[in-house]
């Protein structure tokens, strides 16, 4: 069964949220592709020099490619990590993979999801169909095959799985740790019920009465041990409605990844990460407000976000 964390104030800074990520934990991190990831609290766990974390998770991005890139993933159960049509694969994640240094345990969306079920309902296993006709069963020895007791029917058992952490970044969250995501939820719901622990970052801390009047907690604050106010903490990925995708730092992000690891410690890792004092020297050097007001423009209406995502800002 998992803790309940009961505190009435749960807000840390930004470096002490990351001591509750150990080395060789299981790691859950929210957001998808190129939204909503945790990125401020990602680029501290670097700086903080995790290592041999197991990360899990369905469909994401420049988070685990930074991770991979850090040196700080020793195992992958993510179901896609790469930069979709826009960019390409992830050239950390793939190098990492490559090499063996990330041990390669791959499988589709929702075998993830029902791995994360089987531990947010305290089941010791869930059924699936999603990988027949694959060679996922290959890589996953824990998976087992058994006929439906009722229909006959071909299934395959997968374990649960449960993080010891689930990282989120959320819109909003008051003190006592509720906190409220707007837009599409991804996996984090599930995810934050199936982890031992929920930390969390979030754009604005609110008190809860304004968190009730935006609509009321999507997670609620007995999973969360801890959350940090870190605006603008997605970055370079989008928080909706508060900033879209920074695609023009994503492509010198990927320029750099993809040529290869030293380029990307000379001409990545050290500036934007290992040599940032904190959040706000980061913040800095991405180009402070005058980046934040441009990747708020896309309310502006349809040419705005059109040209945020254009060739000219390539």
């Amino acid at each position: 069964m998992n803790a309940t964390y009961t505190a009435r104030d749960k807000l840390v800074d930004l470096d002490e949220l990351v001591t509750h990520i150990k080395d060789g934990d299981w790691l859950a991190v929210g957001g998808g592709l190129s939204s909503r990831e945790p990125m401020a609290a990602i680029r501290a766990i670097i700086r903080a020099g995790r290592k041999g974390l197991k990360v899990v998770g369905s469909a994401h991005g420049i988070d685990i490619d930074m991770l991979c890139g850090g040196g700080c993933v020793a195992t992958s159960a993510e179901s896609y990590v790469g930069f979709e049509q826009d960019f390409g694969l992830a050239p950390n994640f793939r190098r990492a993979c490559e090499s063996g240094a990330v041990e390669v345990a791959d499988s589709c969306c929702y075998t993830v999801v029902q791995q994360l079920r089987a531990a947010a309902y305290g089941l010791p296993f869930l059924p699936v169909r999603s990988v027949r006709g694959t060679s996922f069963e290959g890589l996953h020895p824990e998976y087992v095959a058994m006929p439906c007791p009722y229909t006959g029917d071909p299934l395959l058992l997968v374990p649960a799985l449960q993080p010891d952490v689930a990282l989120i970044h959320a819109q909003y969250g008051d003190a006592h740790g509720n906190l409220r995501i707007e837009g599409p939820p991804v996996a984090d719901l599930l995810a934050s019920r199936a982890a031992k622990k929920v930390v969390a970052t979030v754009e604005r801390i609110v008190s809860n009465a304004e968190l009730r009047a935006l609509g009321g907690a999507t997670i609620p604050y007995f999973y969360v041990a801890a959350l940090a106010e870190v605006p603008f903490g997605a970055h370079p990925t989008a928080c909706y409605p508060m900033y879209a995708y920074d695609r023009p730092h994503t492509a010198m992000y990927f320029a750099a990844a993809s040529a290869g690891a030293q380029a990307f410690a000379t001409q990545y890792l050290e500036p934007y990460v290992l040599d940032c004092a904190d959040h706000q020297d980061y913040l800095k050097r991405v180009g402070g407000t005058a980046t934040q007001s441009r990747l708020a423009s896309w309310s502006q209406g349809d040419a705005a976000w059109m040209q945020l995502y254009g060739e000219e800002s390539a």
